[in-house]
């Protein structure tokens, strides 16, 4: 059967009727989101922290989430088609490079196609190791990651090194991308924000940071998600892409060519930790610089996996970590100390509910913890630099600890295979 006229049903990649989730609907989720909130502006009220859901704050973490999004969405595209990919933050770098190098010469948005093109030249570089050569794709993706940085350092000595206001460490400056800023409602809503009121400021807050001083490759980088999900979802291309990382056998015996898919996934895969990387040279700082990525490759990989290999749970997963990594850079220790506050009475929620699920010994822990926390909360007023330097990685572990019983990968996620072996 030709791959044209070939199809794969939905039967084919879906978990099984009794293991999977129920799905939330849209004014659950719209609770919850307003319960969140509210649980944040309470805390922002007891603890005086208020920037902890200004109009700078949450504008912060839009930016510094966008290149943790991108590199996740990378990983979403390349492990749905079964390839694991660890070489995302080596992707990233070659974005920034190749994103700087072309930005500083033709203009920032010849900089973000090149930062694409950096990018996907890293993927292609992991999809022939691991989809034709079946090397490991650990190793594979290591090997990216070490490439990527040896070489960026190798071309910027006789590139940069030589430009006017460039070093070998460090690119010229590139021309800011344009910014916008929804006039009238902007300055309302920063005004709302500013008489610190329980919840109406804090949803003013989070809508101003939204609509003000935001950039355009910012909005295009939002469009990504709802555009992936659609694309892998409600498409055919899709589902033949995803039968690749869930059963490749069975998707070859019905017509999917799972090389080509397996390929397409990963340059995409590329591509999008590349403008990940790009978004961190021309908009965050507006020039290249070696180290910059700063493990927000890894960091997106632990957002893909956070929000179980789906779109909008990588989404939040990455508002997370540009939430944490904003409260370090804006007010920083104050900042910080109040989310020992916010942790507390999160662990008090899990305790009833580990109480609900009769889980006595989970409870008992939460239990503990919480106090412990709320103990450090009300003995301190600051923290110690070190600790709110290390909070985005911290809060990284968390995470990842915390979500991990309720995973579920790719079936074939990282498995070798060859064309035809099923037969």
């Amino acid at each position: 059967m030709s791959e044209s006229t070939s199809t794969v049903t939905p039967a084919a990649t879906a978990p099984r009727k009794g293991g999977g989730r129920r799905r939330l609907s849209l004014p659950v989720i719209l609770l919850i989101i307003a319960a969140g909130l509210a649980l944040f502006s309470l805390v922002r009220v007891v603890s005086g922290a208020d920037d902890l859901t200004s109009v700078g704050q949450v504008s912060g973490a839009l930016q510094l989430a966008v290149p943790i999004g991108l590199a996740g969405l990378g990983g979403l595209w390349a492990e749905r088609a079964g390839v694991v990919n660890i070489g995302l933050e080596g992707m990233m770098i070659l974005g920034t490079w190749f994103g700087a190098w072309a930005g500083y010469q033709w203009g920032p948005w010849t900089g973000v196609v090149m930062g694409l093109v950096g990018g996907a030249l890293g993927g292609l570089l992991h999809a022939v190791m691991t989809v034709t050569f079946n090397v490991n794709h650990i190793v594979s993706g290591v090997a990216v990651n070490i490439l990527a940085l040896g070489a960026t350092q190798y071309l910027s000595d006789f590139t940069f090194a030589e430009a006017p206001g460039g070093s070998s460490k460090q690119s010229p400056r590139i021309e800011a991308i344009d910014r916008i800023t929804v006039p009238g409602l902007s300055d309302w809503l920063a005004d709302l924000q500013a008489q610190h009121w329980f919840f109406v400021s804090d949803l003013a807050g989070v809508l101003g940071g939204l609509v003000t001083n935001l950039s355009l490759l910012t909005v295009v980088a939002l469009l990504l998600v709802p555009a992936t999900w659609w694309i892998l979802w409600r498409t055919g291309f899709g589902l033949r892409l995803r039968s690749c990382g869930e059963n490749p056998v069975a998707a070859e015996s019905l017509g999917v060519n799972v090389y080509k898919y397996k390929y397409i996934a990963v340059l995409v895969s590329g591509a999008l930790a590349g403008l990940g990387g790009a978004f961190l040279a021309i908009v965050s700082t507006g020039i290249y610089q070696e180290g910059q990525t700063g493990g927000r490759g890894f960091i997106g990989l632990a957002a893909m996996i956070f929000g179980n290999w789906m779109p909008g749970g990588l989404a939040l997963g990455a508002g997370l970590f540009g939430f944490t990594d904003s409260l370090k850079l804006r007010g920083g220790a104050e900042n910080v100390h109040a989310m020992l506050l916010l942790l507390a009475i999160l662990l008090v929620l899990a305790v009833f509910w580990a109480l609900y699920k009769k889980k006595y010994v989970a409870a008992a822990v939460s239990a503990v913890a919480s106090a412990l926390l709320f103990f450090w909360y009300a003995m301190t007023e600051t923290l110690p630099s070190q600790f709110v330097d290390a909070a985005p990685y911290v809060t990284t572990l968390l995470v990842l600890a915390l979500s991990a019983q309720r995973l579920r990968m790719p079936k074939a996620n990282g498995m070798p295979y060859k064309r035809g072996q099923g037969k």
